[in-house]
């Protein structure tokens, strides 16, 4: 049987049928007993409870009947349940648990972290039905407060924070919940209202100020700044093996410490056991969870905290952080979220000083990290990961089965050689194995892939005389690390010279590199020799953009660099990676513009680090010819991808040139940078038609549309005249978004279609993106939705293989809004959700608001008035705040006065209908105006059937005569207002109708009574 007091108390039978407890004081018996969570109450403690002072006159006896007709009632739903009502000499008391009490269940939630499980459970206020009686005010009052705790964390919902915040004005950290979550909604100026309500509440009842982290937070509101819910964890291809402990100690640790770092050798399993403790403790936080991974970044970059901030940007998906200091923007943006940084060792002191940077000004951060050496930092729990069990002496082979590090090499050997199993035979020589690797994961998994050649007991032979030669190991180094070291040094020897040479070259490499390059790097035929390397697990393949990647284990990597230097090629082979990477990113800068667009992009993803390591090795070495040609080539990705920080970081480190200058200046317009304007004129005589085009399409952002639209039209002259059909087909994207600036639907309409036209040709996807977002805006201008709809599902198609996210939203949102054309609400409001949630994780406002009005004529025409009427008001606030009317304010008018209309309130929807009309004729829209008509005759259709009718005669007349599609969905509101002005009139209804197709709209809008 379960038990319930959050909402009215209750009692469920374990098929979750209701159990009815008859009487008032049997119900308030029941209450009690679970007021106390299992333990025993007194007799004389229940009866004052119960009763107080108007005692019955034989108050045991009655109290007896009490708990009598208490276990009927159970035994009667649920045969044997009576005996969960136990009396004894303390009392009485009711058996209950976690899993069979919701106080308790949710209590134990919430210990774990899992919130919206916990809030779940939520039927109502706790003790809803005894709430007023003195004996439950206590516990009510911790539960509430523990609600209201886990709602401040967890909620994102506008309505629902608010209505919190009306109750519970002065609590500051729901109010920073508030804050948030109106400012997600593309509602700053309520966020700042919000926050000066606070600030006049405290100030006035209590003297007090606003504390740090509500200023902090109002500033970031201020700077617009915007948390987005983020987990990028990779899916795990192996089971983790041996580390239920170690999970559960880490969750732990996240719960109590703001930055845990997890350290120990190479090979001790950091990352993957990092990785899995952030997946599981991922639904803690609201933001989510970001795994940055730090292996790329080498620690003689020119700028290695850059490019850790650069790292950062590119894991949480940032198309431009802005602004001057970019470490506090990435402090608002991460917001209440687990941050991973993988590998930190090499680049400790800049990844320490970041850290510390985050952590001071993101009061909800956590960071997990992981290191062979702490971060050093105030606060920071140091987790050192263990190896794992390993056997004792004279254990059988069902000791052996208990033990982590045999678990790990028998199911890894048994992957490696289908033959082997864990036996009587070989268990010794596994024990010793075991044992003398110390259960590091690493070595336990090469020594695994080594099975099937020489078997258990010649791996131990092996490993005895090495662990001889290398016995003293390094100096001040830990005996594990001395372990790994000789357990990959054992590895090493077994390989050929060529296997040797071919190792310690791919270790220059970044992050992982693809057959191709490693040819080209180490300067020989790899293939073969790369089999091998991957057979003896000194080699990860990893999925690529278009084929097998692969890479180097952290511990191997570091191993093979000293082994590098050791043979001197280290310079050498740094030189042949340089060239490589340059030729390859000029390559990829080629088809950029093209039907390999994506593939490229998603190459030149993979090759990041390795780009980044070229660069700052050309500039390193001073070869200025490589370095410029290397950021000129990457100019154009750096855009697509949004990466606009690092671009301009890297154009201002090489000597400039008229090429590189355009290159920054667009950046630099960009980020708003008031010195690009003079940079574009100072080198745009001395650059070609690509490069100014590239400064024309982002000054126009500036305001200089008159300079923009000049430069365009000498960049097309250009274009045409050497037949570059590219750069024609974007100036022509380009030049449609002034025309719609304008509102020249014709030079819209023809210069988007003929980008299209070029784009589709060329197989441009971000070009085709631009051309079909333009057309499809010609589209809705002229009322044509089928035709839009089909140009946005195409557009969506290609947003999405592009990553291009807010282009996502607003696709997502075209589709929602064709499904409520049509009638199908419940693919609109997926359609609908869908938009509104990606449009809130990249700060897009415009989308948001498209997401919202999907939703909220959905929820309207499929019957949920709450829902529509929260949603449209919501947009209706947003829009009666802006200076100018905002283009959907007359839709949200008119679609909250159908739904107050319904409900009964015809003055106020009336009012709605008149305000959205008259913003109909302001911007020239008979379409609106016709359907303000239509809402007008609504309102009248009881108390003025005849001109109601009237009206819906004229705005008929305008859909017919301007061509505007009427779906059977949307004529539901004029078949329902006919219907009921027919009812009135009679046969009269068709007189009506015909003089009212007479009539202008302007005629008919003067019938409305005043």
């Amino acid at each position: 049987m379960r038990f319930g007091v959050l909402g009215p108390v209750a009692a469920w039978t374990d098929s979750g049928e209701p159990v009815t407890v008859p009487g008032l004081k049997v119900r308030a018996l029941l209450a009690d007993l679970l007021l106390h969570e299992g333990r025993p109450v007194p007799a004389d403690r229940l009866l004052d409870d119960l009763w107080g002072d108007d005692l019955p006159g034989n108050p045991s006896g009655t109290l007896s009947a009490k708990v009598s007709q208490l276990r009927r009632a159970f035994e009667d739903a649920e045969p044997g349940s009576r005996a969960l009502v136990v009396s004894g000499p303390a009392g009485y008391s009711l058996k209950v648990d976690s899993a069979t009490y919701d106080a308790l269940q949710f209590t134990a939630y919430l210990e774990q972290g899992q919130l919206e499980e916990a809030l779940a459970l939520w039927r109502g206020p706790a003790y809803a039905d005894f709430a007023d009686e003195a004996f439950v005010s206590a516990t009510v009052a911790r539960l509430s407060e523990l609600r209201l705790g886990a709602q401040e964390s967890h909620y994102t919902d506008v309505s629902a924070l608010t209505a919190l915040v009306a109750e519970h004005p002065l609590r500051e950290r729901l109010r920073a919940a508030h804050i948030k979550a109106l400012y997600r909604a593309g509602r700053q100026s309520e966020a700042l209202d919000s926050y000066e309500q606070l600030r006049g509440l405290l100030a006035d009842e209590l003297g007090l100020d606003p504390g740090p982290e509500l200023v902090a937070l109002q500033q970031s509101v201020l700077t617009q700044e915007l948390p987005a819910r983020r987990n990028n964890l990779p899916a795990q291809l192996t089971e983790l093996i041996g580390r239920g402990v170690a999970l559960a100690e880490i969750g732990r640790r996240l719960t109590e410490d703001r930055l845990v770092t997890l350290t120990g050798p190479g090979g001790v399993g950091k990352t993957r056991l990092a990785i899995a403790a952030a997946a599981e403790a991922a639904g803690r936080f609201r933001d989510g969870v970001t795994l940055v991974e730090l292996a790329g970044i080498a620690p003689d970059a020119l700028d290695v905290t850059g490019s850790l901030t650069d790292a950062l940007q590119v894991a949480l998906d940032l198309r431009d952080v802005g602004g001057e200091d970019v470490v506090e923007h990435l402090a608002d943006v991460l917001g209440e979220r687990l941050l991973v940084l993988d590998n930190c060792e090499h680049v400790i002191s800049e990844a320490a000083a970041l850290t510390d940077r985050l952590l001071a000004s993101a009061p909800g951060l956590r960071v997990l990290a992981t290191s062979r050496e702490p971060l050093g930092l105030t606060g920071e729990a140091v987790w050192n990961v263990p190896t794992l069990g390993v056997p004792a002496l004279g254990s059988t082979v069902d000791d052996l089965q208990e033990s982590t590090a045999v678990q790990l090499f028998v199911t890894r050997a048994a992957a490696a050689d289908r033959a082997f199993a864990l036996s009587d035979e070989n268990a010794s020589a596994v024990a010793v194995l075991c044992r003398r690797l110390d259960g590091i994961p690493l070595a336990l998994e090469l020594a695994a892939t080594r099975v099937r050649a020489l078997g258990v007991a010649g791996l131990v032979a092996r490993l005895d005389d090495r662990f001889r030669l290398l016995a003293t190991g390094h100096r001040g180094a830990a005996p594990r690390q001395q372990t790994l070291m000789a357990m990959i040094d054992w590895s090493w020897e077994l390989l050929s010279p060529d296997e040797q040479a071919v190792l310690r070259r791919l270790a220059v490499h970044a992050d992982g590199w693809t057959p191709e390059a490693a040819e080209a790097v180490c300067g020989v035929d790899v293939l073969d020799v790369l089999v091998r390397l991957v057979d003896r697990s000194l080699v990860v393949p990893v999925a690529g953009a278009d084929g097998m990647r692969y890479r180097l284990l952290e511990s191997v990597a570091a191993y093979c660099v000293d082994k590098l230097h050791k043979a001197g090629e280290y310079e050498a082979v740094r030189s042949r990676h340089r060239q490589y990477y340059v030729e390859l990113a000029a390559l990829a800068s080629t088809h950029l513009y093209g039907a390999e667009q994506g593939v490229w992009l998603q190459r030149l993803d993979d090759e990041s680090g390795n780009l980044c390591s070229a660069l700052d090795g050309a500039v390193a070495a001073g070869d200025d010819g490589l370095a410029q040609q290397l950021v000129s080539s990457l100019g154009w990705y750096w855009f697509l991808r949004g990466r606009f920080a690092e671009a301009r970081r890297s154009l201002e480190a090489v000597p400039e040139t008229p090429v590189l200058a355009a290159w920054l200046a667009g950046y630099m317009y960009l980020h708003g940078d008031n010195g690009a304007t003079a940079l574009r004129d100072r080198c745009m005589a001395d650059v070609g038609p690509r490069s100014v085009f590239w400064m024309a399409l982002h000054c126009s952002d500036s305001g200089d549309l008159s300079q923009a639209l000049a430069m365009l039209e000498q960049c097309l002259a250009s274009f045409e005249q050497s037949g570059d059909r590219w750069g024609i087909a974007a100036v022509l994207a380009a030049r449609a978004k002034h025309a719609h600036v304008r509102a020249d639907l014709e030079a819209l309409r023809s210069d988007s279609a003929e980008s299209a036209r070029l784009f589709r040709a060329l197989g441009d996807r971000w070009g085709q993106l631009q051309a079909l977002g333009w057309l499809g805006s010609h589209a809705e201008l002229v009322g044509d939705f089928r035709g839009a709809v089909k140009l946005h599902t195409e557009a969506l198609r290609m947003a999405e293989e592009l990553g291009l996210w807010p282009d996502v939203a607003g696709e997502y949102g075209w589709l929602g809004w064709t499904a409520v054309r049509e009638g199908d609400y419940a693919q609109a409001a997926a359609y609908g959700e869908q938009a509104f949630q990606l449009a809130l994780e990249q700060g897009n406002r415009p989308m948001e608001s498209l997401g919202a009005l999907v939703l909220g004529f959905a929820a309207r025409r499929s019957g949920e008035l709450d829902v529509a009427e929260k949603r449209l008001q919501t947009l209706l606030d947003e829009a009666r705040r802006q200076d100018d009317s905002v283009l959907y304010l007359s839709m949200v008018l008119d679609e909250l006065g159908f739904l107050l209309e319904l409900q009964g309130e015809l003055t106020a929807a009336r009012a709605l209908h008149v305000e959205a009309y008259e913003l109909g004729v302001e911007q020239e829209s008979r379409r609106s105006m016709a359907w303000s008509l239509e809402g007008i005759a609504g309102t009248l259709a009881l108390s003025a059937p005849a001109v109601a009718v009237r009206m819906l005669g004229a705005a008929v007349v305008v859909r017919e005569t301007e061509g505007l599609p009427t779906t059977a969905a949307e004529e539901a509101d004029v078949l329902r207002i006919g219907g009921a002005a027919r009812a009135a009139l009679g046969d009269g209804y068709d007189v009506e109708y015909a003089a009212g197709r007479l009539l202008t709209l302007e005629d008919a809008y003067a019938l409305v009574p005043v």
